[in-house]
């Protein structure tokens, strides 16, 4: 598997920018604050409410651009009246949208609760996103010409191993985030380079990842750990951040990771500041921080 990056003609200030793929979901995010998450058949009364676009593949490309990479997206927007405000959103963080396809029919929704601890409950309805499949010849292009291709499962599984795929055969790094859970085949796991899970994602998974070179854990406030192919262990705490709203946190993470994986000793500290900064604003995409703002609170 490929362990490096292959340099890209884009450079920010004077350093090439890593170039990032990511082929996944958009939607539109409807999020209700509620005092608590309501119990199974409870209606609890709400006391806000925002839309927003999201979708964990729009989440992590936007956090990749705020991190400072070239990002390209491929996935599917519907022909609803979303549709516009979703594209709009990834051209506004400078994403190229040029693989967004448009599909007949609705765009991807999720339906967000988020109590005053800032936890949250999601139900996502696909749209769309569960007809991403068949990568034009374009769409392999750009995944081949990357540094970096990063995926979650919010899209067709087939669609994933196809990209994770092509990926491998051309030598861009495989990230996956296996979000939301399911079985995962070895034709998807034997092309994975670095693996984002949660602590339960990552329990659920443990026999179906166990060769992946680089799986990486997110533990919510405690930060992450790296275990590598050698068997080293490294842990990362989180910086102390007031928490408002955790969604898109782990997106952020993600994101942010993919954005300087290595190209940085400290990439892990790096995605950790990411994901923490993004629990301090509410929304999923929005709450991505810059690259400026999560620099300034890593350690010396």
């Amino acid at each position: 598997m490929s362990t490096d990056y292959r340099p890209t003609t884009t450079s920010l200030d004077g350093v090439p920018a890593p170039r990032v793929v990511v082929v996944g979901s958009i939607n539109m995010d409807l999020i209700v604050g509620t005092p608590r998450i309501p119990d199974p058949g409870e209606t609890v009364l709400g006391d806000r409410f925002a839309t927003g676009p999201g979708g964990k593949g729009a989440n992590q490309a936007v956090a990749a651009a705020r991190a400072g990479a070239e990002v390209a997206f491929v996935g599917a927007v519907g022909t609803d009246t979303f549709a516009l405000e979703l594209r709009q959103s990834l051209v506004d963080a400078e994403v190229d949208v040029t693989q967004l396809r448009e599909i007949d029919g609705p765009s991807g929704v999720a339906m967000i609760t988020v109590d005053d601890a800032g936890r949250n409950s999601i139900v996502v309805a696909p749209g769309a996103n569960g007809s991403l499949a068949g990568l034009t010849a374009a769409d392999l292009d750009a995944i081949a010409s990357a540094d970096v291709l990063l995926c979650q499962l919010e899209i067709p599984l087939d669609t994933a191993v196809s990209a994770t795929a092509h990926a491998r055969a051309h030598g861009t790094v495989v990230l996956l985030n296996p979000s939301p859970v399911r079985p995962l085949p070895p034709d998807l796991t034997d092309s994975v380079d670095v693996l984002v899970a949660n602590e339960a994602e990552a329990a659920q998974l443990a026999d179906d990842i166990a060769a992946v070179p680089h799986r990486i854990t997110t533990l919510g406030g405690r930060g992450a750990r790296h275990l590598g192919p050698d068997g080293g262990r490294t842990a990362v705490a989180p910086p102390q951040v007031d928490v408002v709203d955790t969604t898109g946190a782990g997106d952020a993470f993600a994101g942010a990771l993919a954005a300087v994986w290595g190209r940085r000793d400290d990439a892990l500290a790096f995605a950790v500041a990411a994901g923490a900064l993004a629990t301090t604003r509410r929304g999923a995409a929005a709450s991505a921080p810059q690259l400026q703002e999560i620099e300034s609170i890593l350690p010396d």
